[in-house]
This record gives C-alpha cells, sequence and structure tokens, in this order.
C-alpha cells in the first residue's frame, strides 16, 4: 500500500509539474513583446504618445485661434461704438430737409411703332424703363420698380 501511495504522489507531483510548465510557457508568451500583451502595452503606450503630442498642438491652435478672436471683438467693440456715436449724431439734423430742385426731364423721342404696343401689352415693365414719361408717378416708385425689374421680381 506504501508503494500504491508512492506511485501515486510521483503521479501527481508530475501532473502538477507539467501543468507549471505549461503554464510558465503561457505566461513568458503572455508577456513577451512579439505576440503577447507586452506588445499591446507597447502599442497602446506609442498611441498615448501620439495623442499627447496632437493635444498639445490643439492646444497651441486654440490659444492662438482665442487671441485673434479677442482682437476681433475688441477692433468690432470699437467700430460699434463709432456707430454708436455716428447714429447719435444724425438725431441732430433736422427731419424735413428741404426738396433737391428738380431739373427739368427733356422730352422722351418718339417711340418706333412696336413700342407702343409693347407697351399697352407690358405696362409694368415700361413704367419701370422710363419714369420720365410719367410725372405724376413719384420717384420711390419708379426706384422700386426698377429695382424689382433687375432683381428678376417681375
Amino acid at each position: 500500500m506504501e508503494y500504491l501511495s508512492d506511485l501515486l504522489l510521483t503521479a501527481a507531483s508530475m501532473g502538477a509539474a507539467t501543468y507549471c510548465v505549461i503554464l510558465s510557457r503561457r505566461l513568458k508568451a503572455l508577456g513577451s513583446l512579439e505576440g503577447g500583451m507586452g506588445s499591446a502595452i507597447a502599442v497602446l503606450s506609442a498611441q498615448v504618445d501620439d495623442l499627447a503630442r496632437s493635444l498639445r498642438s490643439a492646444q497651441e491652435a486654440t490659444g492662438r485661434a482665442g487671441g485673434r478672436l479677442d482682437g476681433q471683438t475688441a477692433r468690432a467693440e470699437a467700430v460699434a461704438r463709432k456707430l454708436e456715436l455716428l447714429v447719435a449724431s444724425m438725431h441732430d439734423l433736422p427731419e424735413d430737409a428741404p426738396p433737391a430742385p428738380r431739373a427739368p426731364s427733356p422730352r422722351p423721342p418718339t417711340p418706333w411703332p412696336g413700342e407702343t404696343l409693347r407697351r399697352s401689352i407690358h405696362p409694368v415693365e415700361a413704367l419701370a424703363e422710363d419714369p420720365a414719361d410719367d410725372p405724376a408717378e413719384p420717384p420711390q416708385r419708379a426706384r422700386v420698380l426698377r429695382r424689382r425689374q433687375t432683381s428678376g421680381a417681375l
């Protein structure tokens, strides 16, 4: 029986030794730089370094852009103050300025025969073209009509 217990003890120690050898090999492979966790750690470390460099460059660029923005804001505030002064000085002007004298308009040339037909078909375009034909029409309306015609609203 003693022999049998020695045999079982030897078999168990051999199994434990084999298990330790296999475990040792796996741990070495896990820690190696070629294909285990060591290589993953090395790659992650390199990526952290790259990210730190890009973060520093982004912070520098942000600082430069912030400085430019501060300068532009200061310039805008100075211009706003000048505009406020100009608007305030406009209140000092009289509200009813005397109308500017109008020069007599020259007599329009005689229209060619097709022009009369076109004016009868498109009266709004005809008014917008030549506001001097109708002296009763206010000049502001003629400008609005010209503006609409050039912008393509008509």
